[in-house]
């Protein structure tokens, strides 16, 4: 696997799993509608822990990523073997 080909594939399955981890542990304000300031999302998230996301999904996909690599450089995960 090239190093372009690298980079393309570990941006793609973090992309992937970011939006996976995204949704984990939100909870909303749970105010009432009429209570709530104008101008701000009633389903709005409290605190969305973006930073910890980011750094989770670094994790996550880096195990992936090491994963594909291997099987794709030892011939395990190869498309050309496949075609012929």
């Amino acid at each position: 696997m090239s190093i372009t080909g690298s980079i393309i594939v570990y941006v793609m399955i973090w992309w992937v799993v970011f939006f996976s981890v995204l949704p984990v542990g939100i909870q909303s304000k749970k105010e009432i509608f009429k209570d709530s300031i104008e101008g701000f999302d009633p389903g709005a998230p409290k605190n969305p822990k973006i930073a910890k996301k980011f750094l989770l999904t670094t994790i996550i996909t880096s195990i992936v990523f090491i994963v594909i690599y291997y099987l794709v450089n030892n011939g395990f995960f190869n498309l050309r073997n496949f075609l012929q």
